[in-house]
């Protein structure tokens, strides 16, 4: 559970930014998602192997 303490005079629009991003930080969403549907072994393999590519081409993008 995660707890946003409001001080005294703060905006309530500004306590639930705080919230919004404390809840992507925590990867709560992430973690639901994932337990929504269940991921064989071998293609949640392959999506990691997938983005370790697009990343190694982005950083040899900018190398260059």
């Amino acid at each position: 559970m995660l707890i946003i303490p409001v001080k005294e005079g703060e905006n309530i629009d500004r306590a639930l930014k705080r919230y919004k991003r404390k809840f992507v930080k925590t990867t709560i969403k992430n973690q639901l998602q994932e337990r929504k549907q269940f991921t064989k072994p071998s293609i949640a393999r392959r999506a990691q192997i997938q983005k370790a590519q697009y990343v190694q081409g982005l950083r040899d993008q900018e190398a260059v």
